[in-house]
């Protein structure tokens, strides 16, 4: 699968509820815009530290990443990280990696928000324009 970026907002979920009801969201509350690159082989959201920093997202544990080498490091992982993309928004968890400078947009974000991968034409697009399509089984 070929990657490819994307520009995407980032906020703190915790300022968005406190923004209440209403409220224009990114407009009203502190946001950053950033890229990201899209891998559908990557699983989760992971995040530069600089972002965390600056939207002081909550820090919610840690875990083991496993790189493209053989090597395993330990990560932070964050929580209440509202993204949005093609005006579809979701709460997500992240890990962070200090030395990145864009953020990793995996199967996590790509499934939740209900987006489509064209590789041909590098680009990522909602499957249903109006809605997100959630299947049951």
């Amino acid at each position: 699968m070929g990657r490819f970026s994307v520009e995407l907002i980032i906020a703190n979920n915790r300022d968005v509820v406190t923004a209440g009801p209403g409220a224009r969201i990114p407009d009203s509350v502190k946001h950053l815009s950033l890229t990201g690159i899209v891998d559908s082989g990557a699983a989760r959201l992971v995040l530069p530290q600089r972002i965390v920093d600056a939207l002081q997202l909550q820090d919610d544990g840690e875990t083991t990443v496993r790189y493209a080498d053989p090597r395993r490091e330990k990560r932070r992982l964050v929580s209440n990280v509202w993204l949005q993309y093609a005006g579809r928004h979701g709460v997500f968890s992240a890990v962070v990696e200090p030395d990145r400078q864009d953020a990793l947009i995996g199967a996590i974000v790509l499934e939740e928000l209900d987006l489509l991968i064209d590789c041909g034409t590098q680009s990522l697009y909602p499957r249903e324009p109006d809605t997100i399509l959630t299947e049951i089984e």
